[in-house]
């Protein structure tokens, strides 16, 4: 009898019988911007918000340095941060179905100080178990 380890786990994630997506960065960017662009109902799990943010932030560092390059990347910049309006909006709504608030919620970033930082937390808690309202939850499916 030997002692061999068991494999690792997948470094993306899949569990509870869900598929690992080959790249998560680029995969939940697709889904988001393409499938689910104004998309405001259902439920958003934690890596398809966090993802999906993580992909516009690298997006957008790239392009503010290319500003430093050419101007003309400005056009660029401005026409990328444009077209993710409505599904950075539609995705914050979803992920706070998936806690179970009501999409309205995402005006608290409007208060100043403390609304990001209320928004910031709903997006970092769990999703609620099983279904609710706002549809069944794809994590404990």
């Amino acid at each position: 009898m030997t002692d061999v380890p068991p494999p690792p786990p997948s470094a993306y994630g899949g569990g509870m019988g869900q598929p690992a997506l080959p790249n998560p960065l680029i995969s939940y960017w697709k889904r988001v911007v393409l499938e689910k662009y104004a998309d405001f109902s259902g439920r958003a799990r934690r890596s398809e918000y966090w993802w999906f943010t993580l992909t516009n932030i690298i997006a957008l560092f790239v392009l503010i340095l290319l500003t430093t390059i050419s101007d003309i990347f400005w056009v660029l910049y401005v026409g990328y941060a444009l077209a993710l309006i409505v599904p950075s909006l539609a995705v914050t709504v979803r992920r706070l179905h998936d806690t179970d608030k009501s999409g309205w919620w995402i005006l608290i970033a409007l208060v100043p100080f403390v609304g990001g930082i209320i928004l910031l937390v709903f997006m970092c808690i769990d999703s609620t178990p099983g279904p609710n309202r706002f549809g069944p939850s794809e994590k404990y499916a």
